[in-house]
């Protein structure tokens, strides 16, 4: 991570916030200077029959609408710097390892059917969903979680998307702006009702819409014959209330037809500026390309929006007294917005869905490069095109813990069973999650905390937080047998896995988990399968000595000062310690007499 490139970031818009806060102060000043000028020279007019009068105030009214102008848009200015504060302070946050409070952690993703999700921590509380999630709209979180899967994906695919995520790598800046204005959208934002109601098919418009030509015609022909006193001066005042009777009869046909722009109104402008901003930068990466071509293929999106846009202050300002009755009294104004929105949705509609997909991509390419963007040490992995199971790597630590306590290891696996074997809280458990989770994350186009990580394609398999289901009076033994079944059917489909099971069957008693994890660990030692095993049952070490393809690994820990140490470092070879008793005794369950000795039982 480039701290400094954040921390002076951080420092700019500080000082941008402060400047625009004594701004806005004189502004306010000045708005109700020139309004109370403005209103006097009015007053004065009105008193003294003074025309020079009047062209002042309307001089100053126009000074303070354009000060309202300003001042509205130095406020948009102060909230998107609140919130690009915000997604900066996330950035820092996560690159110390405080990121836990961030709030959208992934829950509604997890699948019963998928114990990966929850053994992995890939979505749920402490999650690396919560780690990266950058998306702020439904859709971008749908496509992010859907990039997390446990069977190997389209390599070519991947490739393609890691190149996206390393073009972002290199261009920060875009990053924070694009999270910056979605985070100013609601909170997952959904717009499938928006895409939807946009897309039907629109009924003829009735005839009494043609009026919207005829009206305001006989009302400035009634007006002219009104001033040279060709008509009586009522008959233009009887017209308008007329087109104002046609206008209230139609609000309820009108605000059916203007009903989508409620879905979105808030967001357009925000949709605006991110376009704007993709569609002026030049991409180098096919994937970022492709996004930029469908904002700007046959016609601009930001351009598009910018149209809807000015129909939609147009149909909010419907519901302002001001601007409802001399708009429609003189020029049935609704009609003219109902049939510019049809105009538009028959020009531009057909596009909107694609718009919306590719700006959700985007949030899934910014929330991949998170990693690069807070981790110090990341690459992005390469691919073994062999059919054969084959995984390395170096100095993989785990995403979920921070830079400064993560321990790197580095190990290579082909096909065959490796048993891990160490002391109570040694680093087993983490290492085989760690790695399982690295080729998850590695499958969705992300780099990796590691200094290089190759893979094959393997699904991942796991058995690692096992639970019982009381209302389907499944004990955890038998959930833990039915992962492990599941993981031999697998292999009897002759496709590759990476097997991680964690404390093979230890909801048994010891003679019977031996017999049954000696068997299970043949059925997964193939030419298929890559099967990590942690255990603290030594007997199971002895099985190398019947296959060359299972070996021994182990986790060491050592004693300072009457104190448990651990350096979380992955060596080959089984563990010949225990420190049960140890902790036993530090938990006051053993009195002291009960360990004497601190040096481990062999």
């Amino acid at each position: 991570m480039n701290r400094q490139f954040y921390d002076n970031e951080r420092e700019i818009d500080l000082a941008e916030q402060k400047s625009l806060r004594s701004r806005e102060s004189k502004v306010v000043i000045a708005r109700t200077v020139v309004f109370v000028a403005a209103a006097g020279s009015f007053a004065i007019g009105w008193d003294t029959q003074t025309h020079f009068c009047y062209i002042i105030a309307a001089l100053l009214a126009m000074i303070f609408v354009r000060l309202v102008n300003y001042h509205d848009d130095i406020k948009r200015r102060k909230r998107f710097l609140k919130s690009r504060l915000t997604v900066l302070n996330s950035y820092i946050a996560r690159a110390r390892g405080t990121w836990r409070k961030r709030s959208n952690d992934g829950s509604i993703y997890l699948k019963n059917n998928r114990p990966q999700d929850v053994d992995l921590h890939i979505f749920g509380e402490g999650s690396i969903f919560q780690y990266i999630c950058a998306a702020r709209t439904k859709r971008g979180r749908d496509l992010l979680a859907a990039a997390f899967n446990p069977e190997p994906p389209d390599f070519n695919e991947v490739r393609n998307r890691q190149r996206g995520v390393a073009e972002l790598l290199q261009r920060p800046r875009l990053s924070l702006d694009l999270e910056a204005y979605a985070r100013l959208m609601p909170n997952n934002h959904d717009t499938s009702e928006l895409i939807v109601s946009v897309e039907e098919e629109l009924p003829p418009l009735g005839k009494i819409y043609r009026l919207r030509f005829v009206m305001p015609a006989i009302v400035l022909a009634t007006c002219v014959a009104a001033f040279y006193g060709l008509v009586d001066v009522y008959l233009p005042l009887f017209v308008m209330l007329f087109n104002l009777v046609i206008a209230i009869v139609a609000i309820p046909a009108v605000n059916e037809l203007l009903a989508p722009f409620n879905i979105i109104s808030k967001e357009l402008r925000l949709y605006r500026m991110i376009f704007e901003r993709l569609e002026s930068t030049n991409f180098s990466s096919k994937r970022l390309s492709a996004i930029r071509d469908i904002l700007t293929d046959e016609m601009s999106a930001a351009q598009k929006l910018q149209t809807l846009s000015l129909m939609v202050d147009a149909a909010n300002a419907r519901h302002n007294p001001l601007f409802f009755i001399p708009g429609n009294a003189l020029f049935l104004a609704d009609f003219f917005i109902v049939t510019a929105f049809r105009r538009w949705r028959v020009d531009a509609a057909q596009h909107l869905r694609t718009w919306l997909d590719a700006f959700a991509e985007m949030e899934v390419l910014i929330s991949l490069a998170s990693i690069g963007q807070t981790r110090t040490t990341y690459c992005f992995p390469t691919f073994y095109e062999e059919a054969e199971p084959h995984l390395t790597v170096e100095g993989l630590t785990s995403l979920l813990v921070a830079d400064a306590k993560g321990v790197p290891n580095d190990v290579e696996l082909k096909a065959g069973t490796t048993i891990i074997t160490g002391a109570n809280m040694s680093g087993k458990t983490t290492w085989i999650r760690t790695l399982a989770a690295a080729v998850i994350v590695a499958y969705s186009g992300a780099p990796v905390c590691a200094k290089s990580f190759a893979v094959s394609r393997l699904a991942v398999m796991t058995s690692i937080r096992v639970n019982d289901d009381l209302s389907q009076g499944v004990s955890t033994f038998y959930a833990e047998l039915l992962r492990i079944k599941s993981m031999i059917e697998y292999t009897e489909r002759k496709l590759p896995m990476l097997a991680c099971i964690d404390e093979i069957f230890k909801g048994t008693n010891v003679n019977d988990r031996v017999i049954g994890a000696k068997e299970a660990i043949r059925r997964l030692t193939n030419d298929r399968s890559i099967t990590l095993v942690t255990t603290h049952d030594f007997q199971l070490c002895d099985m190398v000595d019947e296959n060359e393809h299972i070996s021994n690994a182990h986790f060491e820990e050592y004693y300072e000062n009457d104190e448990i140490k651990f350096d979380f470092k992955l060596r080959n070879g089984r563990t010949h310690t225990t420190n049960a008793k140890y902790l036993l005794r530090m938990a006051g369950i053993l009195p002291p007499e009960e360990t004497k000795s601190l040096v481990p039982s062999p």
